[in-house]
């Protein structure tokens, strides 16, 4: 997460390395101006926040996909090319055999969390190039004016209406997911991938292993304040 982590691209390529070695397709999500970094240090794949309207979708395609010769078919992309990148093996494989593998390997996710994008959600689905659309429930909810309480009804149809969109546009539709119950009821909707918070599952976790023991004592340490 390179929208609200504190990653550099130092770590970032570290990650990304570390995951390819253990099997792991790469998801980055950041925002548009970092992308051809990130590209760059061997991402699968491009998940990008606050996507508005189909021409934001059409343009970061263009930043994701390299140029295509006359008379190859796919979307024609406006990226840098650089081949001594770790994306394209150091200079081992570059030309066509890195850029044509490029442009068909790496997705695009584009990310909606306002009720403008939620409108467009169709449009922005059909635009050749993007691959997924997720729907980001806390975002949303702030921009409706309903703070952080994704879970009232106005939002949640927003984000029915969103799903449902999505998958009758034929692409992949995602959400925030925190439970079981709100997994259903999203794949009800349309929804056939889910994202959580690494916070939340060790919260849960411990939750579910302290279950039932005895509290601990709610007295601050001397001379502070209980976290």
């Amino acid at each position: 997460d390179n929208e609200h982590g504190m990653a550099s691209y130092e770590t970032t390529e570290h990650l990304l390395r570390a995951a390819r070695a253990s099997g792991i397709l790469p998801i980055v999500r950041c925002f548009e101006s970092d992308i051809a970094r990130v590209l760059d240090a061997g991402a699968s794949g491009i998940k990008v926040p606050m996507v508005q309207t189909p021409e934001q979708a059409q343009r970061l395609v263009e930043r994701v996909r390299y140029p295509r010769p006359p008379g190859q078919a796919g979307q024609r992309g406006l990226r840098g090319s650089a081949f001594s990148t770790r994306a394209a093996g150091y200079g081992r494989f570059g030309g066509p055999a890195h850029t044509d593998r490029s442009n068909e390997s790496i997705g695009l996710i584009a990310m909606l969390e306002t009720p403008q994008a939620i409108a467009a959600a169709a449009e922005i689905a059909s635009i050749e190039g993007v691959d997924g659309v997720f729907i980001g429930p806390n975002d949303l909810a702030h921009a409706m004016g309903h703070e952080n309480r994704w879970q009232d009804a106005p939002v949640q149809k927003a984000i029915e209406r969103g799903l449902r969109a999505i998958a009758d546009a034929g692409k992949c539709p995602g959400v925030l997911a925190l439970d079981g119950a709100s997994r259903q009821k999203y794949a009800d909707w349309g929804a056939r991938y889910f994202a959580n918070v690494a916070t939340n599952l060790i919260l849960r976790a411990f939750e579910q292993t302290v279950s039932g023991q005895p509290e601990a004592s709610a007295a601050p340490p001397v001379g502070g304040q209980s976290c």
